[in-house]
């Protein structure tokens, strides 16, 4: 049950937000520069954020530290964002960057993304679940969240979030 307090905030909420989206994976960004159609969990994400939201970029790029940070750079600096989702690169692979890359960033860590995302993954399959590190955090007053790759890992993170966008936002705008 929802508190007062929270349902308040939560009407005050803005309506809709700016969202990016990014995807970071180095076989992607070789199929997208092929097939603009390839990304499948970023055009989930995009698709989730033009429901009742605006999508104001939308970028795939490999797994690269630097690209990330400068892609971020660029968004913030050049988009009236309010929220930047990532997908891919958040395993235990050599290649997997995005977790080490955004938590040195954050002013501020959303912990409880991560341990709601895991605990519904855990319900939904089992004990793989221990391998997700999505997480979410707050860097220059925007809402970062790190989603797995895979589409199923999509679209659970998104059901956690969407619902939560403006109400995120409106704390970040106070």
């Amino acid at each position: 049950m929802k508190s007062e307090s929270m349902k308040e905030h939560k009407k005050q909420a803005p309506k809709s937000v700016n969202g990016a989206v990014i995807t970071l994976s180095d076989s992607k960004y070789n199929d997208f520069l092929l097939n603009k159609d390839s990304d499948v969990s970023g055009s989930l994400i995009k698709d989730a954020l033009s429901e009742n939201n605006n999508l104001v970029f939308y970028s795939v790029i490999p797994d690269d530290a630097g690209l990330l940070v400068s892609t971020i750079g660029n968004i913030i600096e050049n988009y009236d964002v309010d929220v930047i989702i990532t997908t891919g690169g958040t395993g235990i692979g050599p290649r997997d960057i995005t977790i080490e890359t955004l938590k040195p960033l954050f002013n501020k860590e959303l912990n409880g993304f991560g341990e709601i995302f895991r605990y519904e993954s855990y319900k939904e399959i089992g004990t793989g679940a221990i391998l997700s590190r999505a997480t979410a955090g707050v860097y220059k007053n925007k809402l970062i969240i790190a989603l797995p790759g895979s589409p199923n890992a999509v679209s659970l993170g998104l059901k956690i979030v969407i619902p939560e966008l403006g109400h995120l936002v409106k704390h970040l705008r106070d």
